[in-house]
């Protein structure tokens, strides 16, 4: 009897796709789980397999065709395959298989070790060394080059720390929790209301769950598209043109570490990601925690400490120094933390944790005055400890290879992400910078083309960085502080979200937008942002200072109305005395 392949489900609010590639055609001999066909929609790429042993019967649709969930594909002839034909290997595109089998590298750092030249052969001409946002990024752009790729990842998924349990899943909690409080705390505002909102944690777990696999499964298919080879399992150097994975040899004329990063530790605290957790486990809970104490000021900690203060938590902060998220502009932070406490966040600034006692109902911390003072106790349910990250370069080989290491243990590169050893670079969390994902990509992106003989760059002053809290805050560029340390004399444009007419509309009026400007030639240095859609609106900033905008071209750019955006065109005016609605 014919089976129907049908349109699986394809993740929350995609109801439709389009038909990519079919990957059988009628006629073919198929076995259960080998892919039939390529489906595509504006969120992921996935690949339909077949149900069982057969042979395809005709297909319904066509390349092409846009198809909803539930509708028929093709029909298989069960067991009619017999001995199966073994599946196709996928080829590289002919355009890249006549291309040359390797580019030029890049120059070595000065200070490289004697040279060591590669095997002659090589199994890849690059290879990767961890899947996360630096790795997969820098594979693809170094496959679309026509480098023959291959990436290792001992995860079971690819996409990392940041697809599997970083930013992708907290963002997804971020963003229930805060509808959640919406529908409780500020509906009736809009004239909505709701007489009772019951929290489903076991649903807004599954729907992360559901948003992390549609990632990771996009980044397969991307590998799969690209003719990347996926080298399963734990990968370590040996020296120029040489590592294995597990255990089993593989040779390379470029090797590149993407490792990532790990979650920090504190002497006294042992993490067991059950009541004493790290990011990891602070993304699993299965309960809200009554008392969640939180170990670190900064972004990971103030970001998972929102989802569970919305959802019912009691949540303190404690923080060694006398502020929060270090590294942000002054006058951001500090209205940041008013907002923070006003929210219902208790705050412990300039304390530190000496010791964490797990008891039968939770965790006894204790506590004091970083300066030194009487110590005191607190308990909770939950402790997330949330300190900072330390680069991921351990067991890997590194060191007994020659590779220099500083002495946080990140990587020494030059400025073109080359090591000491020849034929071997590092991007990312591994390497020195700010530990963010975008930051990986573009220095991915960066090394690939340098490898293929062309200008990566990676403009360092125009990195973007955003805290999705609520508000949102999100910084590029100088901060006023730096400025100052430097001696660059600045102008400041400053607009409040209160004086804007769409933030008015949505009802998120608090914080504001920050411009600063170098005071004799106009140019953007830096922008500010604590207030509704921060971490979208900082990119028409990004965009000013990479390509080298004056305060007055932003202000002299035509902003739709009544827009968000406007608020950075009227801080830009702000600069030069300029703006209108204020």
């Amino acid at each position: 009897m014919p089976i129907e392949i049908k349109v699986p489900s394809l993740g929350e609010s995609v109801t439709t796709a389009t038909i990519g590639k079919w990957l059988k055609q009628p006629g073919d001999a198929v076995k259960a789980d080998e892919p039939v066909v390529e489906l595509e929609t504006d969120k992921v790429s996935v690949e339909v397999p077949a149900p069982a042993d057969g042979r395809l019967a005709a297909h319904a649709v066509a390349e092409g065709d846009e198809v909803a969930v539930g509708a028929v594909l093709a029909t298989l002839e069960q067991g009619a395959a017999g001995a199966s034909a073994p599946a196709q290997t996928k080829s590289a595109p002919a355009d890249k298989a006549e291309k040359p089998a390797a580019a030029p590298a890049a120059a070595k750092p000065a200070a490289a070790a004697p040279q060591a030249e590669a095997p002659a052969q090589t199994d890849y001409d690059v290879v990767v060394i961890g899947a996360g946002p630096g790795g997969y990024v820098c594979a693809i752009r170094a496959a679309q080059l026509g480098f023959k790729v291959a990436c290792v990842e001992k995860r079971a998924t690819l996409g990392g720390t940041c697809l599997n349990v970083g930013c992708i899943p907290s963002k997804a909690l971020l963003q229930s929790s805060e509808n959640y409080h919406a529908a409780g705390h500020d509906f009736a505002a809009h004239g909505v209301v709701i007489d009772s909102v019951k929290l489903d944690l076991a649903r807004m777990q599954a729907r992360k769950a559901e948003i992390v696999g549609a990632n990771v499964k996009g980044v397969e298919y991307l590998f799969k598209k690209n003719g990347i080879t996926w080298l399963k399992g734990h990968g370590k150097v040996e020296g120029t043109g040489r590592l294995s994975v597990d255990g089993k040899p593989v040779t390379a004329k470029h090797i590149i570490i993407a490792s990532g990063s790990d979650s920090a530790n504190l002497p006294g605290i042992e993490v067991d990601e059950k009541t004493i957790v790290t990011s990891t486990g602070a993304l699993e809970l299965s309960e809200v925690p009554k008392r969640l104490v939180v170990i670190g000021g900064g972004v990971i900690g103030l970001e998972l400490g929102s989802v569970w203060q919305r959802l019912g938590a009691e949540v303190t902060v404690i923080e060694y120094l006398n502020r929060l998220v270090p590294g942000t502009d002054n006058e951001v932070a500090s209205q940041f933390q008013k907002l923070l406490v006003k929210q219902g966040f208790k705050l412990k600034l300039g304390h530190k944790v000496t010791k964490a006692e797990k008891t039968k109902k939770g965790v006894v911390l204790s506590v004091e005055p970083a300066a030194g003072g009487a110590v005191e106790t607190l308990e909770a349910d939950i402790v997330l400890l949330a300190v900072g990250r330390t680069a991921a370069s351990k067991g890997m080989g590194l060191e007994e290879a020659g590779i220099e290491l500083d002495k946080r243990g990140r990587v020494v590169t030059d400025a073109h992400f080359a090591t000491n050893v020849p034929g071997i670079y590092a991007i990312g969390d591994v390497i020195a910078g700010p530990m963010l994902a975008h930051k990986a990509e573009e220095e991915g992106v960066a090394l690939a083309e340098i490898l293929a003989g062309q200008a990566g760059h990676v403009n360092y002053d125009a990195i973007p960085g955003v805290i999705y809290t609520w508000p949102e805050v999100a910084s590029v560029g100088f901060t006023e502080e730096q400025l100052k340390e430097k001696g660059t004399t600045y102008k400041t444009g400053k607009f409040p979200f209160m004086a804007n007419g769409r933030a008015r509309a949505l009802g998120m009026t608090d914080g504001f937008v920050k411009v600063l400007a170098c005071e004799k030639t106009d140019r953007v240095l830096g922008v500010h942002i604590i207030g509704p859609c921060a971490g979208e609106l900082i990119a028409e900033a990004t965009m000013a200072i990479e390509f080298g905008a004056s305060a007055e071209d932003i202000g002299r750019v035509c902003h739709a109305h009544p827009t968000l955006s406007e608020a950075v065109k009227e801080a830009a005016l702000g600069a030069d005395n300029r703006s209108i609605n204020i």
